[in-house]
C-alpha cells in the first residue's frame, strides 16, 4: 500500500549533547598523547607543538561551543516549530468563499440551538438575542423556574421544532409545566444585513385550570463584547408596543426590535437595561435583575429597570431584556427591522402580515417535503408524517453558527494551546446536552440535510474542513465560543492531535456524489476542486497516524494501556466510547472498523479525483488492496466465532475489584492475555456489511446475513443491538460511574447503515439478494415503528434505544442521528 514515509524527527536529547562533550574531551586527550616531554622527544619540537597545540586548541573550542550553539537553537527553534504544527493552518485554499454577508439569505437565523428560542446572525460577534421565560410561583430547586437553555433538568414534556426549512422559517412547540409555548419565526429579505424577521410567541394553557392564570417572557437582546462601536437603548413601551430595543451592532448596523400585543390581556411591562454578567451568564443576569412589586391589591414579579454597578460610570447597557406579562393564553409578536431596509419595506411584518407569511411558508414546506421525502405516496399516516417532519425540522433548527477556538494538545505540547480563532456552521447531536459540533455525527447529519438541502450541507462541510491543520487533523469535539465553553466539564475539552475520529463527511460525500455524477454544474466543479487538497491530507493523516503494525491493519490511537480503573480501555476516538475492544492495547492491535473506513475513503477518494480530474491511482490500488476479500478475511475472520472480528491481546476474564472497601474500584485481570480475535458479535463485527465492502457473490455475505438475523446476537424487534447478549461485556458498565453505553443500546446512526446496506445487497444480482431484501423490509420496519412509537409516547427522539424493551434512553431530544430514520422511510439512501 502507498504508505507516505515519516520522517522521524526525533527531539534531540540530552545525551546527543553529551555526545558532544565527550569527543572534546577526546580530542584533548588525543592532542595529550601527541606531545610528551617526558619521552625525550627535543625542546624544539615540543614547543613547536606546544605552540601549534596553543594555536589550535582555542580554534577548536570555539568550533565546537559555536556547532553546539547551533545544535542548541536549532533544536529550540525546532520544538517550538513542532509545538506550533498542531494550530497550524493547512496551506490550501479555504473551501468557504463566502461567508457572513455575502450569503445574505442565510445570515440570520435560529443559529443558536442551545437556548428554547434565539436568534443570531453568521458574524463572529453577532447582535444575539433570545427568549426566557417563567410562571409566578413555579420554583426549581427553591429557585424561580426561568426557562432559557434547554436543560433535561426543566423536565419539559416535550419540545422542538415541528417545521422548520433551515433558511427562513420554523414553528416550535416547548410544553412546559404549566404552559405551552409555540414559537414561529419568519425571515424576509430586504436591506443591507441579511434582511428582516419577527417571531410570534403564543402563550397557552396546559389545562383549563391555567386559563386567566399569569405567565411572563422575558425577550433580549445582547451585544458581544468584543464588538466596539456598539449601543444599545431600550424603552419600555409605548401605544405603539409594549417595548422595543435601538441599537447599533457591527454584525448587523442600526436596528430596531420591537414587542407587539398579538392577542390576549397583557397586565404588566417591565425592562431591564444593564451590563451582562458575560454571554453564558444571562440568565443570572436577568435572575438579579428580577424584583417584587407591591401594587394595590396584588404583588408580581418583573424586572428593576436600569441596574449598573457604582463604578459603572458610562452606564451604556449591552443587555436590553424586555418584560411581558399576561393572562394565559396572550400572544405577542417580536419584529426586528433593519435600518437599511426601511426605505424599500413594503409592510412591517406583524399582526395579519405575519400570519399570511407563517402560512404561506406552512404550505411550502409540506409541498417540499413530500417532493423530497414521498411519504404520502408510500402510504404513511397523517400522524407519521408529522414525526417525520418534526424529526427533520429539528435537525435544521438545530444548525448553529459558533465562532471562537478550542484547546488542543498534539505529542510536542506539553500545555494545551489554542487552536486559531474560527467559524463554526455546523448541525448539533442534541441541543440540550450536545449543543456544539461533533465530527462524526456531523457525516451522518447530513445524509439527512443534503437530501433537503444541498447547499447548507456543503456549506457545513466546506466549514469543517477549514478547521484542518497542516497535518490533516481535523479536531473531533467543537467547543466555540464562551457560551458553548460553558457547558462542558473540563476534562473534555483539549482535543489531542494523535486523536482521530470516523470520516464519516465521507458518507455525505459520497451521497452527494451521486447527484454530482449525475450533472456536475461548474460550481459543483469548483466546490469539489476546493475540497480536494484538505480532502487528500485527511486521507494521507489517517494513512501514517492510524495504521497498524501489519500492512493493511489499522489502529485507533488514543487508548490508554494504563486504565486500571476501566472494565475495558475505552476507544472513544472509533465514536463507540466503550465498546469491548482487545482487553490490552498494544500496537499489534487490528480495529476492523477502522479498516473499513478506510476502504470506504479509498474508493471514494479514487471516484473524485476523476471528478476533479486527478490522478486516481494510488487510491484505487488501496481501495483495490483493503477490499480484496481474501486479505481481509486472514486479518479479521474468526474461525472460532465464524465472523469478522478486532484483533489484539485480550482476555475476557477480567473484573472491577477494590482491595479494600474504601479503596477505588481497580481491573483485575484473572487469567493472562493472549493474542487473538476478540470474539464478541456486536456493532463492530458487521462493518464490513455496514460500509457494503463484502462481494455481494462472496459466501462471507451469506454467513454474516445469516448472523444479522440472529436474536441471540444482535436482532430485536427495535432494531439492531449494539452488542451480543452472550458478549462478556454485554451492558456491564466499564467504571461503577460509566453505564453501558454501546454495549446492548440500539443506536440509530449503526441501524441507518445496516439498513442501507441491506437495501444495497438487494439492488445487486448475487446468490444473497432476496436474503438481504427479507431482512431489509423487517429491518426498516422495526427501526421506524419503534422510534416513531417512543416520539409519540414520550415526545422525544433518544439518543439510544433500550435492547430489550425499545424505550428511549439516554439524552432528550437527540435528534442528531437519530432522525436517519427519516431517510429509512422516504428510501432515500
Amino acid at each position: 500500500m502507498a504508505r507516505q514515509r515519516r520522517v522521524n524527527k526525533a527531539p534531540l536529547s540530552h545525551h546527543h549533547h553529551h555526545h558532544h562533550h565527550h569527543d572534546l574531551s577526546q580530542l584533548d586527550e588525543a592532542q595529550g598523547s601527541y606531545f610528551n616531554p617526558k619521552e625525550g622527544s627535543s625542546t624544539t619540537t615540543s614547543r613547536r607543538h606546544q605552540q601549534r597545540r596553543h594555536q589550535w586548541c582555542p580554534t577548536v573550542l570555539y568550533m565546537a561551543c559555536a556547532a553546539l550553539v547551533v545544535i542548541a537553537v536549532i533544536y529550540f527553534l525546532y520544538v517550538g516549530y513542532v509545538e506550533t504544527r498542531i494550530n497550524t493552518p493547512i496551506a490550501a485554499p479555504k473551501v468557504v468563499t463566502k461567508s457572513g454577508l455575502e450569503v445574505p439569505e442565510r445570515y440570520w437565523g435560529t443559529y443558536r440551538p442551545g437556548v428554547y428560542f434565539g436568534t443570531r446572525t453568521r458574524h463572529p460577534t453577532s447582535l444575539l438575542t433570545g427568549l426566557m421565560w417563567f410562571v409566578p410561583g413555579h420554583f426549581q430547586n427553591n429557585m424561580l423556574a426561568l426557562r432559557h437553555w434547554c436543560d433535561q433538568a426543566d423536565e419539559l414534556s416535550r419540545y422542538g421544532w415541528l417545521l422548520h426549512d433551515g433558511r427562513d422559517f420554523g414553528m416550535q412547540s416547548l410544553e412546559d409545566k404549566h404552559v405551552t409555548l409555540q414559537t414561529m419565526f419568519v425571515k424576509q429579505q430586504g436591506g443591507q444585513h441579511g434582511g428582516e424577521w419577527s417571531a410570534r410567541i403564543n402563550v397557552l394553557p396546559k389545562g383549563k385550570k391555567q386559563i386567566g392564570s399569569e405567565a411572563s417572557i422575558i425577550y433580549y437582546v445582547v451585544l458581544d463584547p468584543e464588538d466596539g462601536d456598539a449601543w444599545l437603548q431600550g424603552d419600555i413601551g409605548s401605544q405603539h408596543s409594549l417595548g422595543s430595543v435601538r441599537g447599533f451592532s457591527a454584525s448587523v448596523g442600526g436596528f430596531h426590535l420591537s414587542i407587539n400585543n398579538h392577542s390576549g390581556t397583557i397586565t404588566h411591562q417591565h425592562a431591564l437595561l444593564t451590563k451582562h454578567l458575560g454571554l453564558s451568564q444571562l440568565k443570572e443576569t436577568v435572575m438579579r435583575g428580577l424584583r417584587v412589586f407591591q401594587g394595590q391589591n396584588e404583588k408580581h414579579i418583573g424586572l428593576a429597570g436600569e441596574m449598573f454597578d457604582h463604578q459603572d460610570l458610562d452606564r451604556k447597557p449591552n443587555f436590553v431584556a424586555l418584560q411581558v406579562s399576561g393572562q394565559v393564553p396572550f400572544s405577542v409578536d417580536v419584529v426586528y427591522e433593519s435600518n437599511s431596509a426601511s426605505p424599500e419595506r413594503q409592510q412591517k411584518l406583524v399582526g395579519e402580515v405575519l400570519t399570511t407569511q407563517l402560512q404561506e411558508h406552512e404550505e411550502k414546506f409540506h409541498k417540499d417535503f413530500e417532493a423530497k421525502f414521498p411519504l404520502e405516496s408510500k402510504g404513511f399516516t397523517q400522524e407519521e408524517i408529522s414525526f417525520a417532519k418534526a424529526a427533520l425540522s429539528n435537525m435544521l433548527g438545530g444548525i448553529g453558527y459558533f465562532y471562537g477556538a478550542s484547546r488542543v494538545t498534539g505529542q510536542y505540547n506539553k500545555e494545551p494551546v489554542p487552536y486559531w480563532r474560527a467559524p463554526l456552521y455546523t448541525a448539533i447531536p442534541s441541543r440540550s446536552f450536545f449543543p456544539r459540533g461533533f465530527l462524526w455525527d456531523e457525516g451522518f447529519h447530513n445524509l439527512l440535510i443534503s437530501k433537503w438541502d444541498r447547499e447548507i450541507s456543503q456549506d457545513i462541510l466546506a466549514h469543517w474542513l477549514d478547521l484542518m491543520n497542516w497535518d490533516g487533523w481535523i479536531p473531533r469535539e467543537q467547543i466555540l465560543g464562551t457560551e458553548a465553553r460553558a457547558r462542558v466539564p473540563d476534562e473534555f475539552v483539549v482535543q489531542d492531535g494523535r486523536n482521530a475520529n470516523p470520516p464519516t463527511l465521507l458518507l455525505t460525500l459520497h451521497s452527494m456524489l451521486a447527484e454530482f455524477k449525475e450533472d456536475l454544474s461548474d460550481d459543483d466543479y469548483h466546490y469539489l476542486s476546493r475540497l480536494w487538497p484538505r480532502l487528500r491530507a485527511w486521507y494521507s493523516w489517517f494513512n501514517t497516524t492510524q495504521i497498524g503494525e501489519l500492512p493493511g491493519t489499522y489502529r485507533w490511537r488514543g487508548r490508554n494501556p494504563n486504565a486500571v480503573r476501566e472494565l475495558n480501555p475505552k476507544t472513544l476516538t472509533s465514536g463507540l466510547d466503550d465498546y469491548p475492544r482487545a482487553s490490552h492495547p498494544t500496537r499489534e492491535e487490528r480495529h476492523l472498523d477502522l479498516r473499513c473506513w478506510m476502504t470506504l475513503a479509498s474508493g471514494l477518494m479514487a471516484d473524485l479525483a476523476r471528478l476533479v480530474e486527478k490522478d486516481p491511482i494510488r487510491f484505487q490500488e488501496s481501495y483495490r488492496f483493503l477490499s480484496d476479500s481474501s486479505w481481509l478475511d486472514a486479518l479479521h475472520w474468526s474461525y472460532a466465532a465464524n465472523g469478522y472480528m478486532d484483533y489484539g491481546l485480550h482476555t475476557d476474564q477480567v473484573e472491577l475489584r477494590r482491595a479494600t472497601p474504601n479503596a477505588e474500584y481497580q481491573r483485575v485481570t484473572l487469567e493472562p492475555p493472549q493474542y487473538r480475535h476478540i470474539d464478541a458479535f456486536g456493532y463492530v463485527s458487521f462493518f464490513p456489511l455496514f460500509l457494503q465492502i463484502i462481494d455481494p457473490h462472496s459466501p462471507k455475505l451469506g454467513q454474516v446475513l445469516q448472523d444479522l438475523h440472529r436474536t441471540d446476537l444482535l436482532w430485536t424487534p427495535y432494531g439492531l443491538r449494539s452488542l451480543a447478549p452472550n458478549a462478556a461485556l454485554y451492558n456491564r458498565r466499564n467504571t461503577p460511574h460509566d453505564p453501558p453505553y454501546w454495549r446492548g443500546p440500539i443506536w440509530i446512526n449503526m441501524n441507518y447503515l445496516a439498513v442501507r446496506a441491506l437495501y444495497h445487497y438487494s439492488n445487486k444480482d448475487g446468490p444473497h439478494r432476496n436474503q438481504a431484501r427479507q431482512l431489509y423490509l423487517e429491518l426498516r420496519k422495526n427501526v421506524i415503528n419503534n422510534v416513531k412509537k417512543q416520539y409519540m409516547s414520550t415526545g422525544y427522539l433518544w439518543e439510544n434505544y433500550n435492547d430489550r424493551t425499545g424505550r428511549g434512553q439516554g439524552c432528550r431530544p437527540f435528534t442528531g442521528w437519530t432522525s436517519l430514520v427519516v431517510l429509512m422511510m422516504g428510501e432515500t439512501y
